[in-house]
């Protein structure tokens, strides 16, 4: 399986030296997804939690909602150069659907999914999202305490060990309203870290993820605010800003949208009535 870190040497630069030292570096490879053998889509990722990362990603897009619609996920052999004998190099993934549970349609994906640091933009698409979620965290009735919310980011950042070698990567946490940390989750993409952390969750059959708040280390897209909807989560917290799309998309799915939870403040931008 693949590491989460790569050593290479450097140069650092100072005001009064120059010095070549070895340096720690996040990892980025693809990983090809496929469904029922046909290949999805291609993500780049950093190597840890993969089976999370496929299943919470494909829960996020509507393909599954519950455990029981997976049967299998797997490595692909592959044959590549330095590598005939077909081994695999853990950079495919296959995920056998259960009977009845429909695959998405490849040539929407290959246009859909490809660029998934992007996401899905505009009017139509946020309609689009409100309309296929299984899930409706509007009607959740948890409520969380503002200090237990402010504790949130102390903990987060003491979770992320590959971050604290590298600076390199996002993060995202799964808490229970009560401030309990759930899950923690590192990537070199920051939907991808939300999607290891919904798989998770998925593998432990807890979807939906009521009273539940999802803390992501930077700022909350339309597409983080998309896959706390599909995932059932009525609170997401991020460190940093909101884009608009985000702050409309929370609104109209009941979502509580917490954003700059730094130090002792934060702004709610939806749904504030959850924080007592």
């Amino acid at each position: 399986m693949g590491y989460a870190t790569a050593h290479r040497r450097g140069r650092h630069l100072s005001a009064d030296q120059v010095i070549t030292r070895p340096e720690t570096l996040a990892v980025e490879e693809p990983l090809e997804i496929r469904v029922n053998g046909t290949p999805v889509t291609v993500t780049m990722r950093t190597p840890g939690s993969d089976f999370e990362l496929v299943q919470g990603f494909l829960l996020a897009e509507g393909v599954v909602a519950h455990r029981e619609d997976v049967l299998t996920v797997s490595y692909c052999g592959r044959r590549v150069e330095g590598n005939a004998t077909g081994a695999s190099t853990y950079n495919v993934l296959d995920v056998a659907l259960a009977p009845g549970v429909k695959p998405p349609d490849v040539d929407v994906t290959r246009t859909f999914y490809t660029t998934s640091s992007c996401g899905v933009c505009g009017k139509a698409s946020l309609q689009a999202v409100s309309q296929v979620s299984r899930f409706a965290p509007g009607g959740d009735p948890a409520t969380v305490a503002a200090d237990t919310l402010k504790a949130m980011p102390d903990q987060l950042r003491r979770a992320q060990k590959v971050f604290a070698r590298t600076g390199g990567l996002h993060a995202a946490a799964l808490f229970g309203v009560d401030g309990a940390m759930l899950a923690v989750r590192e990537d070199i993409g920051r939907h991808n870290a939300v999607d290891k952390v919904i798989g998770w969750a998925f593998e432990r059959d807890r979807i939906p993820l009521g009273a539940s708040v999802l803390l992501v280390s930077g700022r909350a897209s339309f597409e983080l605010t998309q896959k706390a909807l599909m995932a059932g989560i009525p609170v997401l917290a991020a460190v940093s800003a909101p884009s608009s799309l985000a702050v409309s998309l929370a609104d109209a799915s009941g979502i509580t949208l917490v954003a700059f939870l730094r130090g002792d403040s934060m702004n709610v931008y939806t749904r504030a009535d959850r924080i007592t």
